[in-house]
């Protein structure tokens, strides 16, 4: 495969960069470390003979031929390293032996970002000439809020259609509804509570303090979107305490809000971040409902049992047609660099993809696999680079030539 060693060594380099939102700054609205994963990320661009822009920080874009647009969108951020790591999460370290490279961000998602921008590399150097311009949107708050993706609409101009290597393959046709939401409990007593460290991650340390003494409570971290790949933390402390219905409505499913189910799956909650202000604890949960749902269908449980609750983030579910275009092509053509016979599937993550009037999630992550995003010691195996390297070049070849 060629420019392999460059792959690695330029996964290796931006992974070293902690792209972790930070404070905002002159040009660095999402702190330093994105402004510098940003810069690097286009200054590689540009050595390769792409037209480059950086979108005052929010955003960045590598473009490559001319006619009717076609976006591959990806983010430079990361969440939080978080805890029990046994490698370095911004070392960047290339392990030979175990054929893979260690830290945050390898898989999500700035190794698939890199891979592409590398696969569209291969297709100019071999003297492609796409009938498409394929821009190449890269964000910087992709983790917390998508303002990335808001500024970049409102100053420059969004393909109508593309893909986003940040999810699953064979290809995504629908992502569910996201809402993330802030709920309050009335409790009493001597004790304070503290755990977590963003809405769609769950929380792997939780600290209960009584009269004075701290006790620490640890899990396992996930995606939000998965909780069932974590150890929610924050379960066992409540249960310390003797808060058991609140207990059983966040982890028991005690409002049967994870009863609501379609063909894209049931409804996830994930109590991710927790706190005690006063006389009152505050919950803020990650909810990932069916995409032909409606908020208010995700919300009536809640309404129904009378707890307080209020929105702080949210994002409509995204539901393409199995048999158009962009996803059978997307599909085939995973099937043919893998020899399977994979079919298109529907996730809870909520990507890019959003962000078009015609998007698609296509990869990395695969069935079957060991998942690290958003969990300590996250790896980008060889073999995943040189597939996926494979699968966007073929991919991007067949949507524009």
């Amino acid at each position: 495969m060629e420019n392999f060693e460059e792959i690695l060594k330029c996964i290796s380099e931006i992974v070293k960069i902690n792209s972790e939102e930070g404070a905002p700054a002159e040009g660095a609205p999402f702190g330093e470390g994105a402004k510098r994963a940003l810069e690097y990320f286009l200054n590689l661009a540009a050595g390769f003979g792409f037209e480059t822009r950086n979108i005052d920080g929010y955003a960045g874009e590598a473009a490559f031929g001319e006619g009717e647009e076609f976006a591959v969108l990806a983010h430079l951020d990361v969440v939080p390293a978080g805890s029990g790591w046994t490698h370095e999460p911004f070392g960047g370290e290339i392990d030979y032996n175990a054929r893979r490279i260690w830290g945050r961000g390898t898989m999500d998602d700035k190794g698939p970002a890199i891979i592409a921008l590398f696969a569209l590399k291969a297709l100019k150097d071999g003297g492609f000439k796409p009938r498409r311009k394929i821009k190449l949107i890269v964000g910087c708050n992709e983790e917390s809020g998508w303002k990335c993706i808001d500024y970049y609409k409102a100053h420059a101009h969004m393909p109508d259609e593309g893909i986003s290597p940040d999810a699953d393959f064979p290809v995504i046709y629908a992502e569910k509804g996201i809402l993330q939401l802030k709920l309050y409990f009335p409790v009493c007593g001597d004790f304070d509570i503290r755990g977590g460290e963003r809405p769609n991650m769950v929380c792997d340390r939780c600290t209960v303090t009584v009269g004075g003494k701290p006790n620490t409570f640890r899990g396992k971290s996930a995606h939000g979107s998965t909780p069932e790949k974590g150890k929610n933390a924050i379960k066992p402390a409540l249960e310390f305490l003797g808060l058991d219905e609140i207990a059983g409505i966040l982890f028991r499913n005690g409002l049967h809000m994870e009863d609501l189910e379609d063909e894209t799956g049931k409804l996830t909650f994930s109590p991710n971040i927790i706190e005690r202000n006063g006389d009152v604890m505050e919950v803020t949960a990650d909810v990932r409902y069916p995409a032909t749902l409606t908020r208010g269908d995700a919300l009536a449980p809640l309404e129904n049992a009378h707890i307080r609750y209020e929105i702080i983030h949210e994002q409509a579910p995204l539901y393409n047609d199995k048999n158009g275009k962009l996803v059978t092509t997307l599909c085939e053509v995973y099937n043919e660099v893998t020899g399977k016979n994979r079919k298109p599937v529907a996730i809870g993550g909520g990507t890019y993809a959003r962000a078009l009037q015609n998007g698609a999630a296509f990869g990395p992550e695969e069935e079957g696999e060991e998942s690290t995003i958003h969990q300590a010691n996250e790896y980008i195996t060889f073999e995943k680079i040189e597939k996926c390297y494979k699968i966007y070049k073929l991919a991007l070849e067949r949507l524009t030539a």
